[in-house]
């Protein structure tokens, strides 16, 4: 598995100075600079955090073509296409979450690079986060239980390759932490090696997956591995696309191969799982890629991962010809349909008014309805969650403000110059489920909207305390900051960074109520 699938994508040759030839040993070397690799990895990563694959783009126009498609598989894709309209603007990033910058390399035997490739790629990425519109994310520990953020999103995951030829090829990843997250190996035996059985493992990982991450999900199986980080390696790169050209049947010398039967099979399934785009329906998934490796005969890993919305990579190379980027789309809007999807019958709710009146409208709708949410709401998410329940624990009450609003879990990135403020979507909610009985308990976020399902604890907590909980739709950051967040203001712990407590205003915010104070979970409806 020493190449990517480029023979499938287009190229542009960029306009980059800093490599040459020279001759030794009576062989002709490519010699590569550090500075090119640092431009092309700052261009490279501006790129995939404001475009999308052509490929993926049409996927998400499938879906409003589709009758089958519900009208939650719809919505979703309708705000994913307009996200990307935004991103590709250059200003939002598509996702507040701008990911963990990651770069796999293939070098040829044949190419030298002069002086440390990880410092030069580090160089560009720190570069493009410094200048984007991005959010640092990354967390150093200064002891095992302190942490700070580097504020560079520094350091990056970066992986060389040995192999053949005089090229360098390059995969640039930005992958975010609630895809990342969805990533699992599953130490099995032989005895999983049978059509049925194997088909039903599948089917009922799958289910786990729920919609945290940001559905649908472009999904990588592998099957074997000679260890468990190969399996899991194979996982990110297949979830990326980038082992498409491996062969479609195995030899006696244990190639890797994709079995495309098997990825029809469990598309199928997924289709029927009911999950759909977030909201119920039939997309929880675009595409299924199944990969068989080899393995020892005493172990079998099994790997699971997704690529969800932020579908972020990007290939290169680097060879004599000239250094080449792969092609992403720049006119987004071409996918759009005619008409919008609107939210049909959607409920207005007024956040600007007491508690209580708020959590009585929710008590008069059913799981399931579309809400439109206009006035405060206040952010907070895992580091504050932390620190109040630390505070609490040492005898200080609950802030005022988790009473007061509805508590959105979320955390921005950088605003644009003249913006209130930079991508905003929602982050995990199952995150802060430990949270919920104690918080809800004491009148604290009692109304919460971020994304994803979330555990049978806030469900009983939410029946018990009075509770509610709204799921905003992910991976539509940049739409949800640049048309729906009209201000924002940091309110406490302004040291957390991104993950601050700030009062926001916003307009029309769509959501779905997904629990109620009744005990209803819309997910655990479905069937």
């Amino acid at each position: 598995m020493n190449a990517i699938a480029s023979c499938h994508r287009c190229f542009e040759l960029l306009p980059l100075a800093g490599m040459r030839r020279e001759r030794a040993l009576g062989r002709d070397f490519l010699l590569i600079e550090p500075d090119l690799l640092t431009e092309l990895s700052e261009r490279a990563f501006r790129d995939v955090q404001h475009f999308f694959r052509a490929s993926h783009l049409a996927q998400l126009r499938a879906i409003l073509d589709d009758p089958e498609a519900s009208e939650g598989d719809r919505f979703v894709a309708m705000e994913l296409l307009k996200n990307a309209v935004v991103a590709a603007g250059g200003l939002f990033p598509s996702c507040q979450d701008t990911g963990t910058a990651t770069v796999y390399g293939w070098k040829g035997e044949q190419v030298l690079i002069e002086g440390d490739p990880v410092a030069a790629f580090e160089a560009g990425i720190a570069r493009c986060w410094a200048k984007g519109n991005l959010r640092s994310s990354h967390l150093a520990p200064l002891s095992m239980y302190e942490e700070r953020d580097t504020g560079t999103n520094l350091p990056a995951q970066i992986k060389l390759y040995a192999t053949t030829g005089d090229r360098l090829r390059l995969l640039f990843i930005a992958k975010g932490g609630g895809s990342a997250n969805k990533t699992f190996l599953f130490q099995e035996t032989k005895r999983l090696l049978e059509p049925e059985r194997l088909l039903a493992f599948l089917d009922e990982k799958i289910r786990t997956l729920g919609t945290a991450a940001c559905p649908p999900y472009h999904l990588a199986i592998v099957i074997g591995g000679l260890s468990a980080e190969q399996c899991l390696e194979t996982v990110k790169l297949a979830s990326a696309r980038a082992l498409d050209d491996l062969p479609t049947s195995g030899d006696p010398a244990g190639r890797p191969f994709r079995d495309l039967e098997l990825e029809r099979a469990v598309l199928a399934r997924t289709r029927r799982m009911g999950l759909g785009a977030q909201l119920l329906g039939k997309y929880l998934c675009h595409d299924v890629r199944v990969i068989r490796l080899p393995r020892h005969a005493g172990s079998l890993p099994v790997g699971l991962g997704v690529s969800c919305s932020a579908d972020r990579q990007i290939e290169a190379l680097v060879s004599a010809d000239g250094v080449f980027l792969e092609q992403l789309e720049r006119d987004p809007a071409r996918f759009l349909p005619d008409r919008a999807v609107a939210l049909e019958q959607a409920v207005p709710i007024d956040l600007d008014r007491p508690m209580a009146a708020i959590r009585a409208d929710l008590a008069r709708l059913p799981v399931g309805t579309p809400v439109l949410l206009s006035g405060t709401m206040i952010v907070a998410r895992d580091q504050v969650f932390a620190a109040v329940a630390k505070r609490r624990a040492a005898g200080a009450p609950l802030p005022a403000y988790l009473r007061d609003h509805p508590i959105y879990h979320a955390g921005p990135a950088r605003a644009p110059e003249g913006w209130p403020t930079g991508s905003f979507g929602p982050t995990t909610a199952a995150r802060m489920d430990p949270y919920m009985p104690e918080f809800q308990a004491e009148g604290a976020a009692l109304v919460t909207v971020a994304k994803g399902n979330r555990s049978p604890l806030v469900v009983e907590s939410c029946k018990k305390h009075g509770g509610f909980y709204l799921a905003a739709i992910g991976g539509a950051a940049a739409v949800t900051a640049k048309e729906r967040i009209r201000a924002v203001e940091v309110i406490d712990f302004p040291e957390f960074g991104m993950e601050a407590v700030h009062r926001i205003t916003v307009h029309d915010f769509p959501a779905f109520l997904v629990i109620d104070d009744k005990g209803n979970d819309l997910y655990t409806l479905r069937n």
